[in-house]
């Protein structure tokens, strides 16, 4: 397999700096008004990776790509999706703050330890690699013990491997794992953007 070419990019060091400016000293952000803020590493992975990417439907549909299809609704949420059922813009916005946190950047922290000191677009990358991947994966993966050692541009490489589903490459996979398109920066263009 080749290995993947990653470059740091003005919008994605734009992107990061935004996120650092509206979350301040405390490290948060609210991402919607009245909301409860979450973490920056989080900020970032939903507003400039997830939402982007898997794309917004406030109606089920069946995500036929995965093995087995899944229901899916929102920003590529598959958890209690039945046919039929409807969520709003506001009702997406909160399953994915609210998921985001708990679900996967929660146990990102437990299995990398070291994840407070990893730099945020490392910790943005990550979050929305568990996001599309599951947290379970992205804590086994390459990536996830690269960066327990502190070896983020290999750790952001690492992730681009993850371009696959119903076991093939996809070619949307591969551009957000790795450089992104003309409108929307890559997981790896925006890791690469902010580590050492």
């Amino acid at each position: 397999m080749a290995t993947v070419k990653l470059a740091p990019s003005k919008r994605a060091r734009a992107a990061i700096a935004a996120v650092v400016l509206a979350a301040g000293a405390g490290g948060t952000v609210a991402l919607m008004p009245g909301a409860k803020p979450v973490p920056d590493d989080v900020a970032l992975a939903v507003e400039v990776l997830v939402k982007p990417w898997e794309g917004r439907s406030l109606k089920a549909y069946l995500d036929t790509i995965a093995r087995p299809p899944v229901w899916t609704i929102c920003d590529g949420d598959t958890t209690n999706v039945k046919p039929g059922m409807a969520e709003t813009p506001a009702g997406c916005d909160k399953r994915l703050a609210t998921k985001i946190v708990g679900d996967y950047r929660g146990k990102l922290v437990v299995c990398i330890p070291n994840w407070s000191k990893a730099p945020l677009s490392w910790r943005a990358m990550m979050t929305s690699l568990a996001w599309n991947i599951g947290a379970g994966a992205a804590c086994g993966s390459t990536a996830a013990r690269l960066g327990r050692a502190g070896r983020w541009l290999e750790s952001c490489v690492a992730a681009t491997a993850f371009n696959r589903a119903g076991g093939r490459m996809v070619v949307g996979l591969a551009r957000r794992r790795g450089m992104g398109d003309a409108a929307r920066i890559g997981e790896g263009e925006l890791c690469a953007s902010g580590v050492p």
